[in-house]
């Protein structure tokens, strides 16, 4: 029951938390670029450790606003089924460098991995599933979708980084996203549905887990 889904979200999420720069191997991350995928791959992640580097110190705002454009504009979407050949796949930061392309999934876990390298709180982010309205104000079709939220402090209406828009909005300028839940390296919340009612929760949390796997060993450890 949800009980026991909350218990093994915090024991996943757990595993993942900021960390400081000084302790990941990011040296491997781009030697693995290069060796996997190319040079161009190894271009890729060099120029977002030179961003890591020119953010360090600035404000959290600029953060937010550099690390979105730098993602939105480099990553190209396109569905999971196409670039690898699955229906649900989560992409480490290092995959989606280097095949320069991803789902929602995998915009919001880099800009989520990389604001956590540049000491943003993980209290403050929060990976967040929504129902996205396709159409116009009028319409009712809707697509499953995931953006990074923001909160600059607890109870806060958080801003949203999405790459479906350029602009980072709080959330109630964004009436074409309906939360469902999410979750950060702290825990789960669920809105405006039952626990019970999220699709696959053990399923998504086992892609988690699995991506944190992939992840460490790929130098964000």
């Amino acid at each position: 029951g949800a009980p026991i889904v909350i218990v093994f979200v915090l024991m996943v999420l757990l595993l993942f938390s900021a960390v400081p720069m000084a302790a990941l191997n990011l040296d491997k991350m781009q030697q693995l670029a290069r060796q996997q995928y190319g040079p161009k791959a190894e271009l890729s992640v060099q120029q977002w450790r030179n961003l890591l580097q020119r953010l360090d110190g600035q404000s959290e705002k600029q953060k937010l606003k550099q690390i979105n454009n730098f993602f939105n504009k480099r990553i190209r979407f396109v569905d999971d089924i196409q670039v690898w050949k699955s229906n649900d796949y989560w992409a480490t930061p290092l995959e989606t460098l280097a095949r320069a392309q991803g789902d929602c999934e995998d915009f919001t876990i880099a800009k989520y991995s990389s604001l956590l390298l540049l000491g943003i709180s993980t209290e403050k982010l929060r990976l967040t599933y929504v129902k996205a309205r396709r159409g116009g104000p009028t319409s009712k079709l809707t697509q499953a979708h995931m953006v990074l939220a923001y909160y600059p402090e607890p109870g806060a209406v958080p801003l949203i980084l999405d790459n479906l828009i350029g602009q980072i909005r709080p959330a109630h300028r964004r009436p074409d996203l309906t939360p469902v839940y999410s979750f950060n390296s702290a825990g789960l919340w669920v809105d405006g549905v039952a626990k019970a009612a999220v699709k696959n929760p053990e399923a998504r949390l086992s892609r988690w887990r699995d991506l944190l796997t992939r992840m460490q060993a790929e130098g964000l450890q």
